[in-house]
């Protein structure tokens, strides 16, 4: 109703601007011809007041009279014109503004619009966003600004804003939905993952809380056990990062394409992992992390992964070592890096296989232009 009330005032206001200029014109045209005959009246009187003063003669006169009454003939005609086509005058025009233009107007939305389309939800326009996700979140936005106690609002906006990278907006939106909502275990993953990607793939004490929370509410989604065992690993608990990644192995299916990952873990946590396949940081290199500023310990942590580069350049069979090379780029928020590391996984190991497929779901799953790398 709203949508057709602002449609009914516009045309309104349109119609007034355009049929202004056309009653303007007719009435300037009637009064400048009115005025025009007044003159010449007066110069009718002045000119017999001349000829009895004796300033003019009678044959002077009589050419002057003739020469005003034309012109007073003429005026007066005009106006009397002007006057008969007031309310004729632009007729057609006049109609086709105030009749026709609305109806055509309406006429062509009923043809290509969609009058009965019902509104479209919130989540549902942001799963669809097509080329303008910047400018759907800058609506949602405005809409949180204007009611910061939507829920649903900040519920969806959430892993919007993980994928865009946005990690402090990403939380603050987690943080909000959780407050408006309640906790769920999708909730207390998203709040955790976003509190480790601003660490910089370092498990904090409160993101661990997170995901315990999400496997006490009952989730069964791996990346919260996942988070647990890595924490656990990245504390110098071996034996129980061990226990923790063994048993994600084990309720996980066959092809799960996280298993060789939780595999590589598992060999890690054992002592077996192999050379050429480093593992995640130990536990002196996450307490040293600790303690260094942000630039710092980025600095060590592209040290690490640059290492990890050139080994899998002098030994490119192995598999495990490439996808942790390619969530290592992705997660230091380098896609050209991980796109280039992704085409040479690819070549060792081709996209027909088993591991292709796992290397290409994981670079889906991280958001990158998969489409380059098979090139």
């Amino acid at each position: 109703m709203l949508f057709w009330i602002a449609t009914a005032l516009l045309t309104a206001v349109t119609a007034v601007v355009l049929l202004g200029p056309l009653f303007r014109g007719n009435t300037v045209l009637v009064e400048d011809a009115v005025g025009e005959a007044a003159v010449y009246r007066d110069q009718l009187n002045e000119l017999e007041r001349d000829k009895t003063l004796g300033l003019i003669g009678g044959e002077e006169a009589d050419y002057a009279r003739a020469e005003i009454g034309r012109r007073l003939l003429a005026a007066s005609a005009e106006a009397k014109a002007g006057k008969e086509a007031k309310s004729g005058r632009h007729l057609l025009a006049q109609a086709f503004i105030v009749v026709c233009l609305p109806a055509i107007g309406l006429g062509l939305y009923m043809l290509t619009g969609s009058p009965g389309m019902p509104s479209e939800p919130l989540a549902a326009r942001l799963e669809n966003p097509g080329n303008n996700l910047e400018l759907l979140v800058a609506k949602v936005e405005r809409h949180l600004a204007q009611n910061p106690d939507d829920g649903a609002g900040w519920d969806v906006l959430a892993p919007i804003y993980f994928k865009m990278s946005r990690y402090g907006d990403a939380e603050l939106a987690y943080r909000n939905a959780i407050r408006l909502l309640g906790q769920s275990p999708e909730r207390m993953i998203g709040l955790g993952e976003t509190m480790t990607a601003e660490s910089d793939g370092i498990v904090t004490a409160d993101a661990r809380s997170a995901f315990e929370q999400a496997v006490k509410l009952g989730s069964a989604n791996p990346r919260a056990s996942f988070y647990i065992a890595l924490s656990l690993e990245q504390e110098g608990k071996r034996e129980e990062a061990r226990a923790a990644f063994e048993a994600l192995a084990k309720a996980s299916p066959s092809d799960a394409p996280w298993l060789p990952l939780v595999n590589e873990h598992i060999a890690a946590n054992s002592g077996e992992a192999k050379p050429e396949a480093p593992g995640n940081p130990t536990a002196a290199d996450v307490a040293a992390a600790q303690g260094m500023s942000t630039g710092d310990r980025m600095e060590m942590i592209r040290g690490m992964v640059a290492g990890l580069d050139a080994k899998l350049k002098e030994n490119p069979n192995n598999f495990e070592g490439w996808m942790r090379l390619v969530r290592s780029y992705a997660m230091l928020k380098e896609p050209e890096n991980a796109v280039a590391a992704l085409k040479s996984a690819l070549a060792a190991f081709p996209a027909e296989g088993q591991e292709g497929q796992q290397l290409i779901a994981a670079a889906r799953e991280l958001g990158l232009p998969v489409e380059e790398a098979l090139k």
